[in-house]
């Protein structure tokens, strides 16, 4: 596929063809800790992906007072509340409530393969472009701070390490990916792994 497609459509066609492979047993994912998954809490993220030459990602610190996954890095994103009408909706509200980003400024391409976390989430990973350079603005209450990583840098496998910890005494793998003083680990890291195989961004 070449560069000079525009992003939306270079990004809608990979992710439409990515989704036609058989790609599930390659794919990063914390079901097989999960004893009922009907269980999990659904939620929903943002991979806002913006629009210039050399695209970026969106990407948040969270303050590490918070109770969930305090000082990780994550995508704009949160539960799906009952007055959520989809997964879509839900991403866009939380990406507003979190960063300050206009839903109206972003094009959703569509969503990508679910993350079920040891955590309690079915996490819904929704793909969207948005203009680069927009005035976004931190929530304090839920973000310390947001930064922009290259997409080429995070989408490629020689930057994704694999890792083994231990969470709650389970022996866990995991995967991160370090961009200049920023860490990405776990479920983000995990989403971005999984992404990376749908699109087969840098053939």
């Amino acid at each position: 596929m070449t560069r000079s497609l525009d992003l939306r459509t270079r990004l809608s066609q990979s992710l439409r063809s990515g989704h036609e492979m058989d790609l599930d047993h390659m794919l990063s994912d914390e079901r097989h800790f999960i004893s009922d998954i009907g269980s999990l809490r659904s939620a929903a993220v943002l991979i806002a992906i913006t629009d210039r030459p050399d695209p970026g990602v969106i990407l948040v610190h969270r303050p590490d007072y918070m109770r969930n996954h305090p000082g990780q890095v994550a995508f704009p994103g949160g539960k799906i509340d009952p007055g959520d009408k989809d997964a879509i909706h839900a991403a866009l509200r939380e990406a507003e409530e979190e960063v300050s980003l206009n839903p109206a400024q972003v094009d959703i391409i569509g969503p990508t393969d679910r993350y079920h976390s040891g955590s309690g989430y079915n996490i819904q990973p929704v793909v969207g472009v948005i203009p680069p350079d927009l005035p976004l603005v931190p929530c304090p209450e839920e973000v310390d701070e947001w930064f922009e990583a290259p997409l080429d840098f995070v989408l490629d496998p020689k930057n994704q390490s694999s890792h083994v910890g231990y969470w709650r005494g389970v022996r866990r793998e995991y995967y991160q990916i370090e961009w200049q003083n920023h860490r990405i680990w776990g479920i983000t890291a995990g989403i971005l792994v999984n992404l990376s195989k749908r699109l087969d961004w840098l053939s």
